[in-house]
């Protein structure tokens, strides 16, 4: 295969939510329940966002840890993500700024999922195992102990788009850990596929939890994006 058609292909990945739009949100978007058909086009950002493993205990921002009802909720990958047209690498994901973000305006505890095995370094191969696991509905193994949200109303769910959807790691979690009867609220980061099919997916997982209009911030702007987030974040009505 030429170096162009290797190129075209990447580009095709992120765009699969918009050049695919009817397809991945029926498709892969409906794909809640059942495994995704093979995606046609590559969306070059469906990987473009993510961050480093570091801890994934609960990370309280309160002494009094009572004080906190909410708790933000996030996989994030770093190492070679898409950066306008190339690729960087990132010591700290997209997602997990946002939502650190979040946790600091709202007084939140924090926890990270993390996989038992960290996906690729490389932009490419990350890329293409996050594409078999969705085409699998594969549920990639996680690190450590689940935590208790059995203390929480309110729970943020971020991740990054890959392939129009929520890494598979991402429903590995929601398949082990209760959240129904919650209020849950999507974030996403993303290089043109916004939330994805994240919020009906999260509808579907959690029929017993109240799903809330949530946020998407494209990668690459994310780093000066605080303001934008915590003005979205001070505006929802939680009570």
């Amino acid at each position: 295969m030429s170096e162009d058609k290797l190129m075209m292909d990447r580009r095709a990945f992120v765009l699969s939510a918009g050049l695919m739009g009817a397809s991945l949100l029926a498709g892969c978007g409906a794909e809640s329940e059942q495994a995704a058909p093979e995606p046609e086009e590559k969306d070059e950002h469906a990987v473009a966002d993510e961050g480093e493993p570091q801890t994934n205990d609960v990370q309280e921002e309160n002494s009094d840890s009572s004080a906190s009802k909410t708790l933000v909720i996030y996989y994030s990958r770093a190492d070679e993500n898409y950066a306008d047209g190339g690729v960087e690498v990132l010591e700290v994901g997209h997602t997990k700024v946002m939502a650190g973000y979040i946790a600091e305006a709202l007084g939140a505890d924090q926890y990270e999922i993390v996989p038992a095995e960290a996906y690729p370094f490389s932009y490419d191969k990350c890329c293409d195992q996050a594409s078999d696991e969705l085409k699998k509905d594969a549920r990639p193994a996680l690190a450590g102990d689940m935590p208790d949200v059995s203390g929480y109303d309110t729970v943020f769910l971020g991740c990054p788009i890959w392939w129009g959807s929520e890494p598979m790691v991402v429903r590995t979690f929601l398949d082990a850990v209760d959240l129904s009867g919650k209020t849950v609220v999507p974030f996403t980061t993303h290089g043109g596929s916004g939330l994805g099919s994240v919020p009906a997916n999260l509808q579907n997982r959690i029929p017993g939890a109240t799903v809330v209009d949530g946020k998407a911030v494209a990668g690459t702007a994310v780093d000066g994006a605080r303001d934008e987030v915590v003005d979205w974040v001070t505006s929802l009505d939680l009570a």
